[in-house]
């Protein structure tokens, strides 16, 4: 822990003599860089090798620090944006240069092995959040760029916000749906499991983009054979093709868990159960499922995670999602397009993925403790 403690450093030093705020007069126009005052600096420094030192004398503390470093981050890239904009024009932006993401992304290490260093308690890797959360939704925040793009966006951005999360939710539901059945089908048998986990596998090879092509053509031609599929809404582009390839994308991880997960049951369990004269499906539904259900989930948390970055691609082929502001900002070379829809996505990943790895970690010590 301490030479990793030491290596997340090395990015944050960096970060705090680096540029902080990119000031352009417009959104495309190229700007200046500008730098943190000394004192601050100083400070950034402080908080930089402060985890580390921590570390060696109190591994228990090293959260502390870690959370200030993060919390002072975001801090300064608040009032640095709010400071680089006072007597310019309204359409002047204020962007994080190359500074913040790497102070953040060593602070951000910091956090996650201060975590670690706690398996008890996990939860104070994330005691930055609630700081964090009252910085953005106090207004400090509100000149950085991505923010500003944010409120000039307005109502469109929930929409394709929520468009995202129907997207995920749906593919997600989808494979669950398919890979259950499949995984419960496969456990048992070693071919059935081979020919499965081979054709999902398969899928997974594919890159995204090549998949969500291959699929066009043949989506077109289904619904223009089928004329209540295309009044359905189903064509070779849009949504149809879009939860087509990322449920396929899904399947991977829901059935090579679930395959685990039940094989993974001791047989002496089984025995025992079948001895106190349970049926084949009492068996199935109150030994093996509950045991299963914990490593099950997990590949349910690694496919909710996978969505979140495919459905971003989907905006391609006109699916909609954050995925339509980062190919809107490649486009036109603006990167507060681009962190508007990729700043989001990248947050959703984290909540998702923390969210089941709570469920999956209470599912573990409720059933620990029922054995």
């Amino acid at each position: 822990m301490r030479l990793v403690l030491w290596l997340a450093a090395l990015p944050m030093l960096a970060g705090a003599w680096l540029p902080w705020v990119l000031l352009r007069p417009n959104r495309l126009a190229p700007g200046e860089y500008l730098r943190l005052p000394p004192g601050w600096v100083a400070l950034a420094v402080l908080l930089a090798v402060l985890p580390a030192l921590t570390g060696q004398l109190r591994r228990g503390l090293v959260w502390l620090p870690a959370t200030l470093a993060l919390t002072l981050g975001v801090w300064l890239l608040g009032d640095r944006t709010a400071a680089a904009l006072t007597g310019q024009a309204d359409f002047a932006r204020a962007s994080a240069a190359s500074g913040v993401w790497l102070y953040l992304l060593g602070a951000g290490i910091t956090t996650y092995a201060a975590g670690l260093a706690l398996p008890e308690r996990r939860w104070v890797a994330w005691l930055w959040l609630p700081p964090v959360l009252a910085l953005l939704l106090g207004g400090h925040l509100a000149q950085w760029s991505v923010l500003v793009e944010g409120r000039n966006e307005g109502p469109r951005w929930v929409q394709e916000l929520g468009q995202h999360l129907r997207l995920v939710g749906s593919a997600l539901g989808l494979s669950v749906l398919i890979g259950v059945p499949l995984a419960v089908w496969a456990a048992g048998r070693a071919r059935v499991a081979d020919a499965v986990l081979g054709v999902a596998n398969a899928v997974q090879t594919l890159p995204s983009l090549a998949l969500l092509g291959l699929l066009i053509a043949p989506l077109s031609a289904l619904a223009n054979a089928v004329p209540a599929l295309r009044e359905a809404g189903i064509s070779g582009i849009g949504v149809a093709p879009a939860l087509t390839a990322m449920t396929l994308y899904a399947l991977l991880p829901v059935l090579r868990n679930g395959v685990v997960a039940l094989r993974g049951v001791p047989a002496g369990v089984i025995d025992a159960a079948r001895g106190m004269g349970m049926t084949a499906s009492q068996r199935f539904w109150r030994v093996q499922v509950p045991l299963a259900l914990p490593v099950w989930l997990g590949g349910v948390r690694q496919a909710a995670v996978l969505l979140v970055g495919v459905a971003a691609v989907a905006a391609l082929i006109g699916a909609g999602g954050l995925g339509t502001y980062i190919f809107k900002g490649l486009q036109s070379a603006a990167s507060d397009l681009i962190l508007l829809g990729a700043v989001p996505a990248a947050l959703l990943a984290i909540l998702v993925d923390g969210a089941l790895r709570a469920l999956e970690g209470w599912l573990g010590r409720r059933l620990g403790r029922a054995a």
